[in-house]
């Protein structure tokens, strides 16, 4: 049986199945970013819930794995060389499981680039920004007087969905033809955008054409489906 030992977060989430990869996650955009990719490319896991509403990622267990206190994490027990490897960020997570199982990530090195440059777009840009609209729009954010913070972010993340819509334009997919890793990572901040964030009219999404046919044929994936509810909310 695979030791795990070495990973202080499993004396607090201790895995039930050492042999498979382990996932630490809530089910927010970057967190089902990890557990959709899994369930895409078929490898066997274990998710374990880190419940973030109660701060459970600051805990000194989940900060042996990511010091920066952030979900998604993993630890992979058939890493390179064998070796059991533990890894945050869930950019860093996709680009790992897509080199490691040779899907959803194009072969041809100017392609995969071009995809890369996508995952990075959703990680720079799109993933703080929609996260600070939805501050302001709908949380303790709301409540402050001075409305030029919101009003910043709206027009950023209105700016945001252009630069998408305009590449989707004759495109089924980001990267055309093939589904990726650049839309597993832009999915479920879009999703949220308009759903939790309640910011539909906010950005007048009904205006766009591309991208609300592009959201909906990636939620119709059954892997996306399943993805967005692991590991389950407590």
């Amino acid at each position: 049986m695979t030791d795990l030992s070495a990973f202080p977060i499993t004396r607090r989430w201790p895995a039930r199945h050492p042999d498979r990869l382990q996932l630490y996650s809530f089910p927010t955009p970057n967190g089902v970013k990890v557990s959709i990719m899994l369930e895409e490319i078929g490898l066997p896991y274990e998710a374990h819930v880190i419940d973030i509403t109660k701060n459970e990622s600051w805990t000194s267990e989940f900060l042996s794995l990511n010091p920066n206190g952030k979900i998604p994490a993993i630890v992979d027990p058939h890493g390179p060389g064998g070796k059991a490897l533990g890894l945050f960020e869930s950019g860093a997570i996709l680009l790992y499981l897509a080199d490691k199982t040779g899907q959803l990530l194009p072969a041809d090195a100017a392609l995969r680039y071009e995809t890369v440059q996508w995952v990075f777009f959703q990680m720079a840009s799109v993933g703080p920004m929609f996260g600070q609209l939805g501050y302001f729009h709908k949380f303790a954010g709301r409540e402050i007087e001075d409305k030029r913070p919101l009003e910043r972010y709206r027009t950023e993340t209105e700016r945001l969905l252009g630069v998408i819509e305009s590449r989707l334009a004759g495109r089924r997919w980001i990267m055309g033809d093939d589904y990726t890793i650049a839309d597993i990572s832009l999915l479920g901040w879009v999703r949220n955008l308009i759903g939790f964030y309640e910011a539909r009219e906010l950005v007048d999404f009904d205006s766009l054409r591309e991208v609300p046919a592009w959201l909906e044929r990636g939620l119709a994936r059954p892997a996306v489906q399943c993805g967005l509810e692991i590991p389950p909310r407590p």
